[in-house]
């Protein structure tokens, strides 16, 4: 598969492994009842702080969890000034560190250093995904290209869903030149292969094809009596007799029918008598297939008229005039081919297309109104989305139990959308936003504290969503160098020693044993760690331990048992903190 290089790749391929874990510090939590200290229990989290180190803080709980990431990043059109900060320990980058990446001319490696923030952020974003999750990333023509190769890269070519076609304006504006460019790309990734969306609700206009001509059970719409695959279907490729003309009718060149001959012939059987009949048609069953008439299925018959064509005839003309016709009709009042009913009840919803248009997912103008109804007037954010189209993303790809990550929240939609959905159909979708400026907490997150609680005045005022969220910082670096920083609190460092060992959060239920983690396939994980004090693997250490188990990973400062006893009991010992593995 072709691969993309730019300036600073091989430094930034491996960075998410680099990248320093810090903690989080929750700084308030926020319900129906207003901001307190106190922690209200909500799963939802706005966390203030570099996208790429919040990331990195929420794997020990969140890896592999995710159903939907909807993403929109910095387009890199030369207007928005974003910076580019990561620490990368290299000559070549540090040059780059805290430099406003400029427009094209002026900075002439604007999109090495675009594409350098973005590979390691959606490589964690990728560990982040559930296996039947879904990501999806708004972008615009200036960095779609380089975007869409680095995503084959990182997810897989094979796990490409669609380029998406957002209609983001309604009308076109007459100072335009050249193409406008109406639409926007949502590049959607997939975390396995073959992902299906939910379907939509299906439409009026949809659903206003459907008829019921004949008084049926319901609503239906004619479609075609015969399906693919006629040579790998031989036993499906026959002659149905027609009760008013008396015509033999085989499938089309390649076509079968759509069901096995005995349903078929019970069907038929609802117009006037029919039997299975050998026609000695051979030649004509293999010109169907496209197969020689040497290859062609022996003994199958076609299903045909039991009556003379006149009595067959008038049993049919009576059904035909009283109604409720069987699967399988012949259209024309009779005259015509057969044709099948598909039932409306039995088509479920409408599958989304690679075109979202502004009348079903909203525009630019939309998402600006939006935030001056939610702000009282005030212009807070240049660039939003509106909910609708995040709305419309979760639709398709959150189930209501869905964990929803925003790594660049912006103004907080995503949380917006999250919120209006799980009014609208009671469901229980959670959500995680991402925002390293400083208005994470005076616009991202108060947006999200008005929608909860309702906003506007008089006609315009729209009802609140109700939920939570609790506000967190980024905190202290876990290790300092070689050791670990007894900062972050006792607890935390054993919630990040029981991931790197399992791969999974630590229980809730917190084991009796004081420096037991849990147990996990067998093996029992100890972590001896006090702040003020050191540790030692002893016999005394070991009598305290009474839960069996088939091995044992033990932390502490230093280890008294000589090794063979250690094998001898199934222990393997673990040295803090030189044996702390680093995400």
């Amino acid at each position: 598969m072709p691969t993309l290089d730019w300036i600073g790749k091989s430094k930034v391929i491996n960075h998410h492994q680099e990248v320093p874990f810090r903690v989080l510090e929750r700084q308030y939590s926020y319900d129906v009842e207003g901001q307190h200290a106190a922690d209200n229990g909500s799963e939802n989290m706005i966390i203030r702080g570099d996208n790429l180190e919040a990331l990195k803080s929420l794997l020990p709980r969140f890896e592999g969890k995710v159903k939907c990431i909807y993403i929109d990043p910095p387009y890199n059109t030369g207007n928005e000034g974003w910076v580019y900060n990561d620490n990368v320990n290299d000559p070549k980058m540090r040059k780059w560190l805290g430099e406003v990446v400029g427009k094209e001319g002026e900075d002439l490696t604007r999109h090495d250093k675009w594409l350098c923030m973005m590979y390691p952020r959606l490589k964690l974003l990728h560990k982040l995904l559930a296996d039947d999750g879904v990501i999806f990333i708004s972008i615009d023509d200036t960095e779609y290209a380089n975007l869409k190769a680095v995503c084959d890269e990182i997810f897989g070519s094979n796990c490409f869903v669609s380029n998406i076609s957002w209609q983001r304006t309604y009308s076109t504006r007459n100072d335009s030149k050249g193409i406008v460019n109406e639409v926007e790309h949502i590049l959607c990734y997939s975390k396995q292969p073959d992902w299906q969306p939910n379907k939509l609700p299906r439409t009026a206009e949809m659903d206003s094809k459907y008829k019921n001509p004949d008084n049926d059970i319901a609503p239906w719409r004619m479609s075609d009596a015969f399906g693919p695959n006629a040579a790998t279907h031989q036993g499906m490729v026959y002659a149905i007799q027609h009760p008013f003309t008396g015509q033999l009718i085989y499938p089309y060149s390649g076509g079968c029918w759509r069901y096995q001959q005995d349903t078929m012939l019970e069907i038929m059987n609802g117009w006037t008598s029919y039997e299975l009949r050998d026609m000695d048609d051979a030649d004509r069953r293999a010109a169907v297939c496209g197969i020689p008439t040497s290859e062609v299925r022996v003994g199958v018959k076609a299903i045909v008229l039991t009556k003379p064509l006149n009595e067959a005839k008038a049993d049919a003309e009576a059904v035909l005039k009283r109604g409720q016709w069987p699967r399988f009709f012949f259209t024309k009042n009779g005259k015509g081919s057969i044709a099948r009913k598909t039932y409306l009840e039995s088509v479920g919803g409408r599958l989304p297309t690679n075109f979202w248009p502004h009348a079903e997912t909203g525009h630019t103008d939309e998402a600006k109104k939006e935030m001056l109804a939610i702000f009282d007037g005030n212009a807070t954010f240049d660039t939003p989305k509106p909910s609708r189209l995040i709305e419309f993303v979760l639709r398709i790809a959150a189930d209501p139990e869905a964990l929803i990550l925003d790594s660049f929240a912006g103004s907080g939609t995503t949380a917006h959308a999250v919120l209006k959905l799980n009014k609208a159909d009671g469901g229980k979708r959670k959500f995680i936003l991402v925002e390293m400026m400083d208005y994470a907490d005076s616009i991202t997150a108060e947006r999200v504290k008005r929608v909860i609680c309702g906003y506007g005045s008089g006609k315009s005022a729209v009802s609140g969503t109700g939920g939570a969220f609790s506000f967190y910082d980024l905190g202290e670096q876990l290790m300092l160098g070689d050791d670990l920083n007894e900062a972050v609190g006792t607890e935390k460092i054993r919630d990040y020693i029981w991931y790197t060992e399992t791969r999974q959060p630590r229980p809730a239920t917190k084991p009796k044993h004081p420096y037991l983690l849990g147990t996990s396939n067998g093996t029992a994980y100890y972590f001896f760690y006090e702040p003020n004090s050191v540790t030692v693997l002893d016999y005394a250490f070991l009598s305290t331990i009474i839960d069996k188990a088939e091995g044992f990973i033990i932390y502490a400062d230093r280890c008294a048992l000589p090794e063979n006893r250690l094998a001898e009991l199934g222990i393997v010992f673990k040295k803090i903190p030189r044996d702390i593995t680093r995400l």
